[in-house]
């Protein structure tokens, strides 16, 4: 698996653990009632869930990561259209697309991508452009202190998982991001899972989440 890790804090405080790597190198993994930890892959935790229900998108070239008998869900964003980050493999191209299901992404290859469900970053959009999606798309606990997750990309189709164990606001760790990833490069992402639900793992080290033993997250998004 090639990536890089880093750890930098930006000028409101908020700490931030990202793995750079390729889109190439990332898949949907479902990991059951586990945590990314304590994986054997690296990456962070994928979307929202409830028990062993995937809320959001999370598949691998058109089929979802849960298992028939273990889980269900992972083909649609419940109750919302909501940011999807998707791999597109035929055309080398990530985006951020705001659907309900599978069946509404624009793909060049249905059976060749993988797409994973969060909440519009909308990273080249001011911030008031960013709230209104945001609460469109029903984001939890945006003003509260908090752990969070996010999946952005730049123009060179670079891509960055993205880890905070500071307790800020969703707002806090958009400006993060903006400030001290890509350079100015970046084109937009999604934000996943947080509070207990976020968590890491390289090398280089990792996270459990807030939670004082680690919470079972389902799926990830892992690195080859």
């Amino acid at each position: 698996m090639a990536y890089t890790f880093s750890t930098v804090t930006a000028s409101n405080g908020v700490k931030l653990y990202a793995i750079k790597t390729s889109p190439k190198e990332v898949y949907i993994k479902w990991i059951g009632a586990s945590s990314v930890p304590a994986q054997s892959t690296y990456g962070v935790n994928g979307g929202f869930f409830e028990g062993s229900r995937l809320l959001q998108i999370a598949v691998n070239n058109g089929n979802s990561v849960a298992p028939t008998g273990q889980g269900t869900g992972g083909s649609e964003n419940v109750s919302h259209a909501r940011g999807t980050l998707v791999w597109d493999a035929k055309y080398e191209e990530l985006s951020v697309q705001v659907v309900k299901t599978t069946s509404e992404l624009a793909l060049g290859n249905r059976n060749s991508y993988w797409a994973q469900g969060g909440i519009s970053l909308k990273l080249s959009s001011s911030e008031s452009v960013w709230r209104t999606q945001a609460n469109k798309e029903n984001i939890q606990n945006p003003d509260g202190g908090a752990c969070r997750t996010a999946a952005v990309y730049n123009n060179t189709k670079n891509l960055w998982l993205v880890v905070t164990d500071t307790k800020t606001t969703a707002a806090k760790f958009r400006a993060a991001i903006l400030e001290k990833i890509g350079s100015g490069t970046l084109v937009d992402g999604i934000m996943l899972d947080g509070s207990g639900s976020s968590q890491y793992k390289v090398a280089e080290g990792s996270y459990s989440g807030s939670d004082s033993t680690p919470r079972p997250v389902y799926q990830m998004m892992a690195l080859r």
